[in-house]
């Protein structure tokens, strides 16, 4: 076995990657105030395809050393917007045909793996802010929400890690749904 090298990677540019069909998810940060979160953030949405991220309240937005330091370029491919608020970044998304998601642990939430996404309509993820999580307000908002099952003593996970095992969950059982 050998690492691939970069030519052999397909890596797109970053016109390349703008004209590229998405995958039909959004995701929006409430209040997150790291900035190397909101980086790592970017990366992910860069890595699958994702249609954009929505920052609100005091999440920090690009351009920021802090941000670009983890982000290394994904804030020039992938689309972004800031809200002051959550519920505003809810709101639009709701009116735009989005199904609004948390990622919480919350009573009624449904657990990742028996989480199926819809097939016919895009979906915005709400991951909260590092210590308390989503807005209440928000989730009384939502469509839904997902928690990810932990069997550990801590039941918490970084929200840059959440967002990747979230991600990833998804955009496979969305591949397999579009026959990819």
């Amino acid at each position: 076995m050998r690492k691939l090298s970069m030519d052999e990677l397909g890596r797109k540019t970053v016109d390349e990657f703008k004209a590229a069909d998405k995958t039909p998810l959004v995701l929006v940060l409430d209040n997150v105030r790291s900035m190397h979160n909101v980086g790592s953030v970017f990366r992910t949405a860069d890595a699958f395809l994702l249609q954009g991220i929505v920052l609100c309240g005091y999440t920090p937005v690009p351009p920021h050393r802090d941000i670009n330091k983890t982000a290394l370029g994904a804030t020039e491919t992938v689309d972004w917007q800031y809200f002051p608020t959550t519920l505003e970044a809810v709101q639009a998304l709701k009116n735009a045909g989005y199904r609004i998601i948390t990622i919480e642990q919350a009573a009624g939430s449904v657990m990742l793996d028996a989480f199926t996404p819809p097939a016919d309509q895009p979906v915005a993820l709400v991951f909260g802010n590092e210590v308390s999580g989503v807005d209440a307000e928000v989730m009384k908002t939502a469509d839904g929400c997902i928690e990810i099952p932990q069997s550990g003593m801590k039941h918490s996970l970084n929200i840059s890690v959440s967002t990747g095992i979230v991600v990833w969950d998804i955009f496979v059982k969305l591949k397999a749904v579009a026959g990819r």
